[in-house]
C-alpha cells in the first residue's frame, strides 16, 4: 500500500503557497507601478523593462542553484534566504531616486529572491514530499504564485491613486520579513545527512551535462523557456502598461489582471489534478495551444476593455497551469534524485525566456508605440511549445518520496 501524505506535508503546501504570495506579488508590483516610474524619474519603458529583464537573468543564474540546494541544506535555509533578499531589494527599491539604485534593488537583490523563493523550489520541495496525489500538491502550493497577485494588485493599484508608488515597494518588503519569521517558525529545519547521504549529493557540473544529452530535457527546457516568454516576460510586466496604453483605467485594469490571478489559481488546482489522472504531454501540449489562441483576444481588446476581462479569464486558465504537468514529467522522465536540479535548469530557461519578453516587449514598444506585434510573436512560440510538449512520450513510473525512503 502507497503511503499517504501526512498533515506536516500538507502544512509545507500552505507555507509554499503563502511564499510563492509575497515572492510574486514583489514581482508584479513593476508592471503596475511603470507608469509612475515614467512620470516621476523620467525613464525610458524599455529601460525599466530592462531592470524587470535583469532580474529575471538573475534568477536564471541563481536558480540551478538554488534547486540543488534544497536536499543538501532544506526548505527553510532556502526559503528565508530568497524572502530576505526580496526584503532588501524591495526596501531599496521603496527609496530609489537614480537609475543604479534600481537596477541593484529590483534587478540585482530582489531578482536573486525571486530565483529562491520561486515555483521550482516550491515544486521540488513539494514532490519530494508527496507519492499520491503529487499533481495537486505541486498545483496547490505553486498557486501562491498567482495568489499573491489577486490580493495585492488590486490594494497597490487603490495604493497607488491615493499615496504613491514608494509605498508599495516597502508594504511588499515588510510582508516579506513576516513571511520569512512565519517559515522559521512553522518549517524545520533540515536533518543533518549522513555520510552515505552526502555522497549521494546530486555533482551539480557533471549532472548538468548528463541532463542536456537527454531529449527529454530538451522538450521541456524549451517549451519552458517559451512559457516564461508568453508569461513571466510579457504578460507580467507588460499588461498592465498595455492597459494604460490602450486609455483603460487604472483601477478597471489591475481588477482585470486579479480577475486573471483568480482564474490563473484555480487553473493550476485544476492542471495538478489532471495531471494525476490523464496523458500528461497532451495536457501540457493543450495548454500551450490554448494560451497562445487566448492572444488574439488580447489584441482585440485594444479598443474593448470588456474583451480585456474575457482575456483575463481565458488566458489565466493557462497561465501557470504548466508548472505542476512540467514538474511531474520532470519527475518521472528524468528521476527524482536530480529533481532540484532538473527543475532549477527549467526555471533558469524560464526566466531567461521571460527577461527576453520583457526587454524586446519595451523594445517594440518604444520603437512602434504599440504592443501588436508582441502579442502576434507569442501566439506563434506557444503554439511551438505544444508541438514541443507534444512530442514527448506519456511514462509513468513508480517514484519514491523522501517519506518513503525514509
Amino acid at each position: 500500500m502507497q503511503p499517504r501524505a501526512s498533515l506536516g506535508n500538507w502544512s509545507i503546501v500552505l507555507i509554499c503557497f503563502l511564499v510563492l504570495s509575497v515572492s510574486f506579488a514583489a514581482r508584479a508590483v513593476l508592471g503596475l507601478s511603470m507608469p509612475y516610474l515614467e512620470r516621476d524619474l523620467s525613464w525610458s519603458r524599455s529601460f525599466i523593462s530592462s531592470g524587470g529583464a535583469l532580474a529575471l537573468v538573475v534568477m536564471a543564474a541563481v536558480a540551478p542553484i538554488a534547486g540543488n540546494m534544497i536536499n543538501r541544506y532544506g526548505p527553510r535555509f532556502l526559503l528565508c534566504a530568497g524572502l530576505g533578499a526580496v526584503a532588501l531589494g524591495m526596501g531599496l527599491s521603496s527609496a530609489m531616486r537614480s537609475e543604479w539604485q534600481f537596477l541593484l534593488g529590483f534587478g540585482g537583490l530582489a531578482g536573486l529572491g525571486f530565483g529562491m523563493a520561486a515555483t521550482h523550489a516550491v515544486a521540488t520541495i513539494v514532490s519530494l514530499r508527496f507519492e499520491e496525489n503529487r499533481g495537486l500538491a505541486v498545483g496547490a502550493a505553486t498557486a501562491g504564485s498567482t495568489a499573491g497577485q489577486l490580493l495585492v494588485v488590486p490594494l497597490v493599484a487603490a495604493l497607488l491613486i491615493h499615496t504613491n508608488w514608494r509605498w508599495s515597494y516597502l508594504a511588499i518588503a515588510l510582508a516579506s520579513v513576516a513571511m520569512a519569521a512565519a517559515v522559521l517558525f512553522f518549517v524545520p529545519p533540515a536533518a543533518r545527512q549522513s555520510a552515505e547521504a552526502r555522497r549521494d549529493d546530486v555533482p551539480l557540473i557533471g549532472e548538468t551535462l548528463r541532463l542536456f544529452r537527454l531529449p527529454v530535457f530538451h522538450l521541456l527546457l524549451w517549451s519552458y523557456t517559451i512559457c516564461g516568454f508568453t508569461t513571466s516576460g510579457i504578460i507580467e510586466v507588460h499588461l498592465l502598461p498595455y492597459a494604460a496604453a490602450c486609455g483603460f483605467p487604472p483601477l478597471e485594469s489591475a481588477t482585470a489582471y486579479g480577475v486573471l490571478s483568480a482564474v490563473n489559481l484555480g487553473g493550476m488546482v485544476l492542471s495538478g489534478w489532471l495531471t494525476d489522472r490523464m496523458n500528461r504531454p497532451l495536457l501540457l501540449g493543450s495548454i500551450y495551444i490554448l494560451r497562445g489562441l487566448a492572444f488574439i483576444l488580447l489584441i482585440l481588446a485594444a479598443r474593448d476593455i470588456s474583451l480585456l476581462f474575457v482575456f483575463a479569464v481565458a488566458f489565466g486558465l493557462f497561465d501557470y497551469s504548466t508548472v505542476p504537468v512540467t514538474a511531474s514529467l520532470a519527475a518521472s522522465h528524468i528521476g527524482m534524485r536530480s529533481l532540484g536540479l532538473t527543475m532549477g535548469l527549467l526555471s533558469a530557461g524560464h526566466a531567461l525566456g521571460a527577461a527576453a519578453g520583457a526587454y524586446l516587449a519595451g523594445l517594440l514598444y518604444d520603437l512602434a508605440a504599440h504592443y501588436y506585434w508582441v502579442w502576434v510573436a507569442a501566439v506563434g512560440l506557444a503554439l511551438l511549445a505544444g508541438l514541443l510538449s507534444f512530442a514527448i512520450r506519456e511514462d509513468r513510473k513508480p517514484l519514491v518520496t523522501l517519506a518513503a525512503a525514509a
